[in-house]
């Protein structure tokens, strides 16, 4: 390193921790949408009324797992563009431009289930309002309306009449012996329909998921400039926060999944209006689990597993990319696809988050990145050249 270079700032082991939290508890749900047709991601009743384990194993994920680790991963994503800014404008551009990158590739010739690609598109058009926000309170007022933007077209849709139900929510048994089909064969048939997948997906990210997800963003990179997410107030500040956080976002939620299962998951209501209740409770939950993990840093950060966690966050993008390998393989490759119902898929999940636990710790035992930040970074200087700052190279 040259005399007028400057060091990279340390990384913030807590921010490590709770990336990797997230990253393991994004599975909990996405081993549902490796393990069953698309339409069980939401819908317990795509092939009829639901055996009350099945049932029960959706609520419970409903009410703790569902979008709140991907709520977690947003705002964790949102500190990470705050924590940009001071690479330039040409390092962010190239940075997010190879990520949207990275995710069509992933999400047309691996698994139709991609974040990456919004999570590109969305940080491209956010970080300039980061970084031009008068203040952090600014900030994450403008945050709050934009998700509550995405929130009302969601409700917004709910009234618009819809006809019959869609393959999204109640495929015929022709559409799902067909999605068995192109994902166990593969190949050209697997990619033209997962291309089909991320047009709609576009079009929504577009139309409603967008908003909601910039608003994620900027709110995680408000607290990170306030300093919360730097770990700056004490562990009894953050404990109580997540004290009233989370029974909050579950006295919000509790009716929606009631009345979801009081009418049998009807399309209209369990599609769109009685989704509100959870994307207005997931923020709230998101917050509380970080809380608890900043909270319970001082002794957490005594445990071996915590330094294990750490290091699946510090290869956030790489493990993510495993577990689309592995469960891809069992499910797709192996024939377990639709072989098992939620609670079984659930056991499923310690076996990958052990595969993503030791290739984190055996890998940066003798490399500084993982593999794909590695590669990721290599193409954003590639793409900068000389319009990086010193202190990056």
């Amino acid at each position: 390193m040259n005399a007028n270079q400057t060091p990279p700032p340390p990384r913030i082991a807590t921010l490590d921790c709770a990336r990797g939290i997230a990253i393991l508890g994004i599975l909990l749900l996405n081993i549902s949408a490796f393990g069953l047709p698309k339409a069980a991601y939401l819908n317990p009743t795509y092939l009829g009324l639901p055996s009350a384990r099945d049932a029960w194993t959706w609520a419970v994920l409903d009410l703790f797992v569902q979008v709140k680790f991907l709520t977690m991963f947003a705002l964790l994503f949102g500190a990470g563009l705050q924590l940009l800014l001071r690479r330039g404008k040409a390092w962010i551009r190239a940075r997010l431009s190879w990520l949207v990158l990275f995710g069509a590739v992933h999400a047309i010739f691996l698994w139709e289930g991609d974040i990456l690609l919004a999570y590109g598109l969305i940080g491209l058009v956010c970080w300039r309002m980061i970084r031009d926000a008068l203040n952090t309170f600014a900030l994450m007022k403008t945050a709050v309306v934009l998700y509550l933007i995405g929130v009302a077209i969601l409700l917004l849709l709910g009234f618009i009449p819809h006809g019959e139900p869609g393959s999204f929510w109640q495929p015929t048994m022709t559409e799902l012996h067909y999605e068995t089909f192109w994902k166990l064969q593969g190949g050209a048939e697997a990619w033209r329909n997962r291309l089909d997948l991320l047009s709609s997906n576009l079009i929504a990210i577009g139309a409603q998921f967008g908003w909601q997800l910039a608003g994620l963003m900027l709110f995680g990179a408000g607290l990170m400039r306030s300093g919360w997410l730097c770990n700056m107030y004490s562990p009894r500040y953050y404990l109580h926060q997540a004290a009233w956080l989370i029974p909050l976002s579950l006295l919000i939620q509790l009716p929606g999944v009631i009345l979801q299962w009081q009418l049998d998951w009807e399309f209209r209501w369990s599609a769109f209006l009685l989704q509100v209740p959870r994307e207005l409770g997931a923020p709230l939950q998101a917050i509380g689990y970080l809380a608890l993990v900043y909270g319970f840093w001082p002794a957490l950060s005594r445990l071996r597993i915590s330094y294990w966690l750490t290091q699946v966050g510090r290869m956030a993008l790489s493990n993510y990319l495993l577990q689309t390998l592995i469960c891809t393989t069992l499910f797709y490759r192996f024939g377990f696809y639709q072989q098992f119902d939620r609670l079984q898929l659930l056991a499923i999940v310690p076996l990958v988050w052990l595969a993503n636990l030791l290739f984190s710790n055996l890998w940066l035992r003798y490399f500084a990145q993982g593999p794909v930040e590695w590669l990721w970074r290599k193409l954003t200087l590639l793409a900068v050249g000389d319009k990086v700052p010193q202190s990056t190279k």
